[in-house]
């Protein structure tokens, strides 16, 4: 069974090992020479500084962590990477961490918890994602699920992606239909 869980130090080894995952690296930039996923984060200091404003979590298949996702609230999170953004939102980044646990189902699954977690929140009036506009695996991913694509926006001045919505109601939607 997989489940989702507040990632903790003890996590920072295998979050590490993850960053520098050729996969994980190429659904995060779009630059030939990278040696890993997230340029410049120092994991422990990630973890460390976990609130309601940003928390990374670790997907476990029956005890053995599997994936990672980071959810954040973009209009407080102090980066301000997501720019002047309307409060109320959430956003999420999600990945696998081992090449042999891709394509069997556990993205979505964490997707579908994440986003119960974020419209737990009766606040909440939508998640947003931001995929590299390259990364044309990851659109239908979310499609799939429900997000829409709503506008292309070029993230740090190098990022380019295609941001996606799934709103509450479309999220209740898909939900009842099931």
């Amino acid at each position: 069974m997989l489940k989702l869980r507040p990632a903790t130090l003890a996590d920072v080894p295998t979050l590490k090992a993850w960053d520098q995952e050729p996969h994980v690296i190429s659904a995060t930039t779009d630059d030939p020479d990278a040696d890993n996923a997230f340029e410049g984060i120092v994991w422990e200091d990630e973890i460390a500084a976990g609130s309601d404003v940003s928390r990374y979590y670790v997907a476990e298949l029956d005890g053995r962590p599997i994936g990672a996702m980071q959810v954040i609230d973009p209009h407080l999170e102090p980066t301000h990477y997501w720019g002047d953004i309307a409060p109320n939102l959430r956003a999420v980044d999600i990945w696998i961490g081992a090449p042999a646990d891709l394509g069997q189902g556990h993205g979505e699954e964490m997707m579908r918890q994440a986003l119960a977690l974020c419209f737990a929140d009766e606040a909440v009036t939508a998640v947003i994602i931001d995929p590299l506009a390259s990364n044309t695996r990851a659109h239908k991913f979310y499609q799939r699920i429900g997000f829409k694509p709503i506008g292309r926006r070029l993230f740090n001045g190098e990022d380019d992606c295609l941001v996606h919505e799934l709103t509450r109601a479309d999220w209740r939607s898909a939900l009842s239909a099931k």
